[in-house]
């Protein structure tokens, strides 16, 4: 087994990632996807959650596709046509269709008949001490290979479950995968997860405890070693921005956030709308923050170079204008080439 900590998720990651990368004597083994290096049993503790932003991976992680997945995931929406905006080339790797079959949000308030995420706070605020709280994602009958090994999907969930457990007055968390892309993946699930045991430690009036991830498989496709790189940015400040908030409280500030996100997102998108969404938002700092990146993206999907830069001189947190600064010097040579989005994830072996 192998465990990487750090007070970061950058920490983390870029000691993962170097292992990865740079270790020419790690495993490799075939997948149906392509050749991989790869790591069993590896475990990733993040002493901080709330910063949960990988800015040393090379080329760079979209910070706005993360939020806006985030979003989507609280929202417990399985609906494609959200997340594609951001990342218009989801459906070429997750499939070409209306929902997605694996959406992490979908599986834990909607498709198992009762909403996982009410239920465990629920759970958590009466039996403080109780070990009992997973939150379950992959399911048996919805996800297992055919008999002959085939997928039945091309959007099977690489999460399996959340552990959850109140100590010393903080949530824990730990989360489980069964097969993780360090390079397209990872940096992801890490925003989703943290964010998720953010956002319940505050209706649980709790502070935020340690997240843990175990990734079953930790893979980089060779065919990704000579493109992507990793390098420490120690000099990028941390994020004090926090998504903790009472219930009550959060509920409004969510349904702002998502609201704006669909007007970001429609066609009919105008600048005086987008100045409205922006401008006229009132949202604590940390949300605000998120909406402002996930404002600039969209007017940057749409060429209104004038608005994007408008939304990010809003915006208070230096971290997420770093991560987004170097996202979009990475969109700016993509386009260059006839590229417009980040590639996801591949589909996971």
């Amino acid at each position: 087994m192998f465990v990487f900590e750090g007070m970061s998720a950058d920490e983390a990651w870029t000691a993962a990632a170097d292992r990865l990368l740079h270790d020419t004597d790690a495993d490799r083994q075939d997948s149906r996807c392509g050749a991989t290096r790869e790591l069993l049993h590896v475990g990733l503790v993040i002493r901080n959650p709330r910063q949960r932003w990988v800015v040393s991976r090379h080329p760079a992680p979209n910070p706005a596709f993360a939020i806006a997945e985030g979003l989507w995931i609280l929202a417990g929406r399985n609906d494609a046509a959200f997340p594609n905006f951001w990342n218009p080339v989801l459906p070429k790797y997750q499939g070409d269709q209306p929902t997605y079959h694996g959406a992490y949000g979908y599986r834990l308030r909607h498709a198992f008949g009762l909403d996982q995420i009410e239920r465990a706070c629920a759970a958590l605020a009466a039996n403080p001490t109780t070990r009992q709280v997973v939150l379950g994602i992959y399911h048996p009958a919805l996800d297992l290979p055919a008999a002959d090994g085939a997928p039945v999907s091309q959007d099977i969930p690489c999460n399996v479950c959340s552990l959850l457990k109140i100590r010393n007055g903080k949530l824990e968390w730990v989360q489980i995968m069964r097969s993780n892309d360090l390079i397209r993946g990872l940096p992801y699930n890490i925003v989703q997860f943290t964010t998720l045991q953010e956002v319940m430690a505050g209706w649980l009036g709790l502070e935020v405890g340690t997240y843990t991830h175990f990734s079953d498989s930790l893979h980089v496709y060779e065919s990704d070693t000579a493109t992507f790189e990793s390098s420490g940015d120690a000099a990028v400040p941390p994020s004090e921005d926090r998504l903790d908030l009472p219930r009550n409280e959060w509920d409004a500030v969510f349904a702002q956030m998502l609201d704006a996100a669909e007007r970001l997102r429609s066609e009919s998108l105008t600048h005086d709308v987008f100045r409205r969404v922006v401008l006229g938002a009132r949202l604590p700092p940390g949300y605000s923050n998120l909406l402002l990146i996930v404002a600039a993206d969209a007017a940057r999907r749409k060429g209104w170079s004038t608005l994007t830069t408008e939304a990010l001189d809003r915006c208070t947190n230096p971290l997420l204008l770093h991560a987004y600064s170097l996202w979009t010097q990475e969109a700016g040579r993509r386009m260059g080439a006839g590229k417009h989005a980040e590639r996801p994830a591949r589909p996971q072996a």
